[in-house]
């Protein structure tokens, strides 16, 4: 059994890909950039906004300091207004989330979207679940480095044995292992099961169910 377990938000808690990608594009149309289909932020998401807005921009664009700060306050911009149009919890997780906390298992979220943004969509979706929420945070790096996730932890009282982290992507396992924790990808996300095996995912799993059942064996 694992006592403790953190979950990335984006493709692991909430499918936020529809609003992400509504935000992103209007940004590019502000700019007068082509547009994204939204499959493909399944590929553009899960290193934070800054990296997002530098994959879709054009290749000829000069990225500049000014663009970039003026290319974040459009999409922080758009993106607060709009992060609830379409996201959804995913199901079956608000069932599995229920099952840990009842067993007494500790969580929380670790994710790259501002800090002052996550605590809020988190709990809007998931209210009085998770008593900690890390967002990335200025002048510190983002996962896959392990500096907050080591920060989130010694809040918790998470020792790494006991520790189990949970997302959708390469990222995620990248980070689980820069912290010394097992990694467990999930295949309802943004990311395939290919991505998740080729970094080393210690383990897999289909749904939420099966991930409670693991977390608790």
């Amino acid at each position: 059994m694992y006592n403790y377990v953190i979950f990335d938000l984006d493709g692991t808690l909430l499918d936020t890909l529809e609003d992400l990608a509504a935000a992103t594009n209007w940004v590019c149309q502000q700019h007068g950039w082509p547009t994204h289909p939204v499959e493909a932020y399944k590929n553009f998401v899960g290193n934070g906004a800054p990296k997002l807005l530098e994959r879709v921009a054009p290749k000829d664009v000069e990225l500049t300091p000014q663009l970039r700060a003026q290319l974040m306050e459009e999409f922080t911009f758009r993106y607060t207004a709009h992060k609830a149009d379409k996201t959804t919890v995913y199901a079956g997780m608000p069932q599995a989330l229920a099952r840990l906390k009842e067993a007494g298992v500790s969580m929380a979220v670790l994710t790259n979207k501002p800090d002052g943004a996550a605590g809020p969509i988190v709990e809007r979706y998931y209210p009085g679940v998770f008593p900690m929420v890390q967002g990335a945070l200025h002048g510190l790096p983002t996962k896959p480095d392990p500096t907050l996730l080591r920060k989130l932890m010694e809040r918790m009282g998470a020792v790494p044995e006991k520790t189990l982290f949970v997302g959708d992507s390469n990222v995620d396992i990248q980070t689980a292992k820069n912290g010394g924790l097992t990694g467990c990808g999930v295949l309802w996300g943004f990311r395939t099961r290919q991505e998740l095996e080729a970094e080393g995912a210690d383990y897999i799993v289909e749904d939420p169910a099966q991930l409670a059942e693991l977390i608790l064996a």
